[in-house]
């Protein structure tokens, strides 16, 4: 009975775990290429994106370029204005989107609207489906940070991390932890 307990207490956690982290992270980069090679990096400027508003203020620009210099040096690499070998930069998108909202009808005792439940059954059991009764609009954003060599002057690595936003401020306030996560792609992993 313990080990039942303690499997379905286990699931439980995962379950809420994986909830909770619901940024998205992909990356490319140049397979064959060898990133040990870069020992510094320059920053380029942001490129300019249709959400300008959105992220384009000192509290963001901060949060962004302090956690990315760390994560970055964490990695090695040592910042130079005078021919870095990488040069990064990043450009934050914000999409509005639309989805559909479904809505269920229900076929119970009483017609398809199951006026009359006396067991409480609200459809699944009685062929109940849903339908799209409307769309909701919501705001979807990206960051992307990407490396540049500066030889070749062509993007050897790529990564960005997505994120539905419900609140502004909530969103620029975890840029850091976007960052992050996405740095967490770069090849080289953090030096000990």
């Amino acid at each position: 009975m313990k080990k039942i307990i303690y499997f379905l207490a286990l699931g439980l956690m995962l379950v809420l775990a994986s909830s909770c982290s619901s940024y998205k992270y992909n990356t490319t980069r140049v397979q064959e290429l060898d990133f040990s090679q870069y020992k510094t990096y320059g920053w380029l400027p942001p490129i300019d994106s249709l959400s300008k508003d959105y992220f384009n203020n000192d509290i963001a620009r901060h949060n962004i370029m302090s956690t990315a210099n760390k994560e970055i040096e964490a990695r090695g690499l040592t910042y130079s204005k005078e021919n870095p070998d990488l040069l990064f930069r990043y450009v934050s998108i914000v999409n509005n989107k639309s989805r559909l909202v479904y809505g269920n009808t229900y076929w119970g005792w009483g017609g398809p609207w199951g006026f009359y439940r006396p067991w409480g059954f609200y459809g699944g059991f009685y062929g109940g489906y849903s339908y799209p009764v409307g769309k909701e609009r919501y705001r979807y954003s990206h960051l992307i940070i990407e490396a540049i060599d500066r030889k070749t002057n062509s993007v050897v690595w790529q990564a960005r991390g997505s994120h539905e936003i419900d609140n502004p401020e909530k969103a620029i306030n975890n840029l850091p932890k976007v960052v992050s996560g996405i740095l967490k792609k770069y090849p080289i992993q953090i030096k000990k």
